[in-house]
């Protein structure tokens, strides 16, 4: 079997792929401005100052060869925030307080 390398972008095993110059930056990092914003390439770069168009379609080559687990890697980080949003509002001291005064704010007679 052939095994394919990309330039600009590294995969361990046990890592999600990233960049090989920023390897804070995932492959799923770039992928999302596509997905959720419809983004070129091209656009992608000018919104993300320090990426070179070589990694972007490197990222994107990527995805498009490995879109399961990009899409997986993607999934996975959603749930991880929406959970981690629902348990900080459940211990945030403020929000009693904070929808107490919307509703006071709604219905000021009550």
């Amino acid at each position: 079997m052939l095994a394919l390398t990309y330039p600009h972008i590294e995969k361990s095993d046990d890592q999600p792929a990233h960049l090989q110059r920023l390897p804070r930056i995932r492959v799923a990092q770039i992928v999302m401005d596509y997905i959720a914003y419809g983004w070129s390439v091209e656009e992608i770069c000018r919104q993300h100052l320090y990426l070179t168009l070589a990694e972007a379609h490197a990222a994107m080559g990527y995805y498009f060869d490995h879109q399961e687990e990009i899409d997986q890697e993607i999934t996975m980080e959603w749930q991880q925030v929406q959970e981690n949003m629902t348990n900080q509002a459940a211990k945030s001291p403020f929000l009693p307080t904070v929808k107490n005064e919307r509703k006071k704010a709604v219905n000021p007679r009550d």
